[in-house]
């Protein structure tokens, strides 16, 4: 039987995770908790590790999401953005709510069916788009794009030795050295909450 997670020992120290410079990381998202009763992310690396983790207990939209490292520590504070007309999030750095990172708006145009989300920067007075997300969360099979269009990030369903497919709760995030692992993570997390 495939195992989800090979290792689940939590490293005691806290050690950011890095991206090779000769290809993509491979990490392994479970949308599962590891607390009892929780909903949220358990993510791994290839070696099996925890490397992020997001743990809430309440079911269905979240106001605030925080991602976490494998021992806790608040690395995101992803916030949703209250009286907006469109679907918007905010994203902080570690447990503040001020100077926001970037945000994240949920693609309402009709006339581009591929899109499903803009990243923008937030730090000058004109907001430009960081990163384009287009693909289908839902299938497990979207790609993001900076803002020269190259591939970023992938999300892809994870498949078991056998061709045996783990479902909707098992993927894979392909992470390339040009986005930080914690912002495609997040990401992710703002999908998930955009399109469940």
């Amino acid at each position: 039987m495939a195992k989800v997670y090979p290792n689940a020992v939590v490293p005691q120290t806290h050690q950011p995770i890095s991206v090779a410079t000769n290809g993509p990381l491979v990490l392994t998202v479970w949308k599962k908790s590891l607390l009892f009763n929780c909903y949220g992310f358990t993510v791994f690396d290839p070696n099996g590790d925890l490397v992020f983790r997001v743990d809430n207990y309440t079911a269905g939209t979240k106001a605030e999401i925080v991602l976490m490292d494998a021992s806790g520590h608040s690395l995101l504070t992803i916030r949703r953005k209250r009286l907006s007309l469109l679907d918007n999030w905010v994203v902080y750095d570690g447990d503040t709510t001020s100077n926001p990172l970037f945000t994240v708006t949920k693609n309402m145009s009709l006339l581009n069916t591929k899109s499903l989300a803009h990243v923008n920067s937030t730090g000058s007075k004109t907001k430009r788009v960081i990163y384009e997300i287009e693909g289908s969360y839902t299938q497990r099979c979207c790609s993001v794009y900076d803002d020269k269009r190259q591939c970023v990030a992938e999300i892809k369903r994870k498949e078991a030795v056998g061709g045996v497919t783990f479902g909707g709760d098992v993927f894979r995030l392909f992470v390339q050295p040009e986005i930080d692992p914690t912002v495609a993570m997040a990401l992710v997390v703002v999908l998930d909450q955009m399109f469940m």
